[in-house]
């Protein structure tokens, strides 16, 4: 951290360690007063036809008020139709299954009762019977059919895609060629705080719905849809969200959070609901769920000349954004590396499982462990340090602006001094010594060494920020991105403060309100510092603008005479500073920017260390050295905060984390008893550094962080556990490097 910046503390933290933070189970609220509790009812079959749906016995039970079924809601609720529109239309989702069932926790029902317990009860008691239908969970399966999940659909093929053939065959002119297939489990997003829902309505026919979410305008626009209600009918407000990785952005909302609006505006009464833990581990969106087969190709002398991937993705039982993140294949499929040749495609499929998200990284994780774990092969096979493979094929900075071979424009890099410069703090040539050493003794406790060079697509797209500076000097600032943990409220204040000339402790940021911002891609994808706080920056600035102008008319003189001293926060004619005005002689000035930008290119480098027992298999992460660039750090603390997150994330992601299914299509995973989620004891203590390559796609100069450690760190434990398994013979190995994975690996080749 550069040691002459003034830390600033987060100021959203004693909010939450005072216990003042107000989430959507414990709101309260004059409108909520009274609210009656939903539970839903959920498909044990993976795969079905709903034969008759009981309800009966639950609708007798004490407490409870109502049990709708999908035959209430199908002719009043639009279905929820595929994510983006070159998505197959005709795999759409109901918001409560009617006739057939596609996945093991698809709501068929909604209890709404008393209190939470008599709802939960009630929806035990409702009875299902189904006629079972083949389950198709294997994406090969998949592909080939002819068992279909969504019949009318006639394939189970969601959507398809690839960059140009080659128009000549590069692998020809290849001295070397490494090919293998290489699996990213399904993962479980597994937030804090699950999913829940408050909703009401008032006699003007107008809703308030509180969601869990990652975009509060994309849940108001769904909501509206669904019910067919006029734009501007519901607010949704996003409290203090208990995280989302992902899997509170995609459309806003889940089709529980419609179907709550729905029965509240049918019966008249505000309705709460919140979702236990193993619904959510069956039910709310899963990530990664991918297979790559990988071909890279070069010289003997280190110099790659091709590459490709074919990818198949794991949509789920409907097409989500979890069916378009193999798409960033095309953002960074060739990773940091000048390769002349290149071809990437995607297949995204439909299975009887639950539908696939955005989940942190969001298919950079993946097209990081694929390129980077082509570099360690071809490493090996041309006998090359990886350091020095990598080295030789970094794109130079005089190259950028960058365009790869497989379309994508990097805006700015310096990936061979971030190489340098983890290989320095890593002490990397002390490490391969050591490593040399306790394989020549035969030790029992190897080590493994990765090291890795990776970039993401972060940002792109546009945001809208409005700057009003109150007649009292203090100022209110509003977002569209909304925050669950990231730190908007203190980013961007310090940007205002900057521009406005107004302490930081006088500026609010207001975000998550729909009300209040009606329109806002939310936050996903490392986009919010560059396109909110931009956006910010651009409506502080045009606020000043403003206020030069007033200043102009009370000083009697010509605007374009008007400065401005930011120190001071103080409006004076050039030439005369003694007479001057401040914030609080001009009355309240308002001012709003809009900012686009295509999107930025974060890159970082990482050595993993790791130990590996070779009499059991174990295998926990030593070190972590890591070196990112975001461009501009606009806050050290939250940017470490964010990389040692992400690098959390990618510990369970490589050596923990799977969700399980059977050949039947039954979930095995139904809680962190049986999911690994990993814990504080197997963290090591990161190594972080950056260097800063500021973007020219942004005045801010910055680019996304919020998931460069999940996309730098997974790819460098799996060269990690790699580098130590190939010399006891093990040539592949897919994640999570579990201790009973590792360990029958290491008997196939005793």
């Amino acid at each position: 951290m550069d040691g002459n910046q003034e830390t600033v503390l987060r100021r959203e933290d004693p909010h939450f360690l005072r216990g003042q933070g107000t989430f959507i189970s414990g709101l309260k609220h004059p409108a909520l007063e009274g609210a009656a509790h939903c539970a839903f009812v959920r498909s044990t079959e993976p795969h079905g036809r709903i034969l008759s749906l009981d309800t009966g016995d639950a609708e007798s039970m004490p407490g409870v008020i109502a049990v709708f079924t999908g035959e209430h809601t199908k002719d009043e609720l639009w279905p929820l139709m595929p994510r983006l529109q070159f998505m197959n239309q005709k795999m759409y989702r109901p918001m409560l299954a009617t006739d057939r069932v596609r996945f093991v926790g698809e709501p068929i029902a909604i209890v709404i009762a008393e209190t939470a317990y008599e709802a939960a009860d009630a929806a035990e008691a409702v009875y299902a019977e189904y006629e079972s239908l083949p389950a198709i969970v294997d994406l090969d399966n998949s592909l080939a059919g002819p068992t279909f999940v969504h019949e009318e659909a006639g394939t189970n093929v969601s959507w398809k895609w690839s960059t140009p053939a080659f128009e000549e065959d590069p692998f020809a002119e290849c001295d070397v060629i490494v090919e293998f297939s290489l699996r990213h489990p399904r993962l479980n997003p597994g937030p804090m705080e699950p999913r829940a829902g408050a909703v009401c309505w008032d006699e003007n026919g107008q809703c308030i719905s509180w969601v869990t979410s990652q975009r509060p305008a994309g849940a108001k626009h769904l909501i509206e849809t669904s019910l067919g209600v006029p734009p501007g009918t519901v607010r949704a407000i996003a409290p203090d969200v208990g995280g989302g990785f992902g899997s509170k952005s995609g459309f806003g909302c889940y089709p529980e959070d419609v179907v709550l609006a729905w029965a509240s505006r049918r019966l008249g009464r505000a309705l709460r609901w919140t979702e236990p833990r193993t619904e959510a581990m069956l039910a709310m969106g899963h990530g990664r769920a991918s297979t790559h087969r990988v071909r890279l190709g070069g010289t003997t002398d280190g110099k790659v000349l091709a590459y490709n991937v074919d990818a198949l993705q794991d949509s789920g039982a409907y097409p989500a954004m979890g069916t378009f993140i193999v798409s960033n294949l095309r953002n960074s499929g060739t990773g940091v590396y000048d390769i002349p040749a290149a071809r990437v495609a995607g297949t995204s499929l439909i299975t009887n499982t639950t539908p696939t998200v955005a989940f942190r990284g969001a298919g950079r994780p993946e097209a990081a462990c694929d390129i980077e774990r082509a570099m360690d092969r071809y490493a090996l096979a041309i006998g090359m340090d990886p350091v020095e493979v990598r080295l030789r094929n970094v794109v130079s900075p005089e190259k950028f602006p960058y365009k790869s071979a497989v379309g994508a424009t990097y805006d700015s890099g310096e990936y061979e001094r971030a190489i340098n410069k983890v290989v320095e703090t890593s002490r990397y040539q002390s490490l391969r010594d050591e490593q040399a050493q306790r394989r020549s003794r035969g030790d029992q406790i190897q080590i493994g060494i990765g090291v890795v060079c990776t970039t993401e697509i972060t940002g792109g797209g546009d945001e809208s920020a409005e700057c009003t500076v109150n007649a009292d000097g203090t100022a209110d600032v509003i977002v569209g991105t909304s925050p669950h943990g990231q730190g908007h409220e203190t980013t961007f204040a310090e940007i205002v403060m900057k521009e406005l000339g107004i302490h930081r402790d006088r500026i609010r940021i207001l975000h998550s309100d729909t009300d209040l911002s009606p329109f806002g891609g939310g936050t996903i994808g490392s986009r919010s510092a560059q396109l909110g706080g931009s956006s910010a920056y651009g409506a502080a600035l045009a606020a000043v603008e403003a206020a030069k102008k007033r200043a102009a008319e009370v000083l009697e003189a010509s605007e374009a005479d008007i400065v401005f001293d930011k120190a001071a926060g103080r409006f004076s004619v050039a030439g005369t500073p003694a007479k001057s005005l401040a914030w609080t002689d001009l009355g309240t000035v308002a001012a709003s920017h809009k900012f686009e930008s295509p999107g930025t290119f974060a890159f970082g480098a990482c050595v993993a260390v790791i130990e590996l027992d070779t009499e059991t298999g174990d295998v926990r992460v030593r070190e972590m050295h890591t070196v990112d660039d975001a461009g501009t750090i606009l806050n050290h603390q939250l940017a470490e905060g964010q990389v040692h997150g992400g690098l959390g994330l990618a510990i369970g992601a490589a050596l923990y984390e799977e969700m399980h299914y059977g050949e039947d299509g039954v979930p095995k995973t139904t809680n962190f008893a049986d999911y690994a989620l990993a814990s504080s004891d197997v963290m090591p203590s990161f190594d972080t550094n950056d260097t800063q390559t500021p973007s020219p796609f942004n005045p801010l100069g910055v680019k996304g962080i919020g998931e460069s450690g999940t996309v730098v760190g997974t790819p460098a434990l799996q060269s990690a556990v790699m580098d130590a398994l190939s010399a006891l013979g093990v040539e592949h190995l897919d994640m999570p490097y579990t201790p009973v994975r590792v360990w029958e690996s290491l008997q196939g080749v005793r």
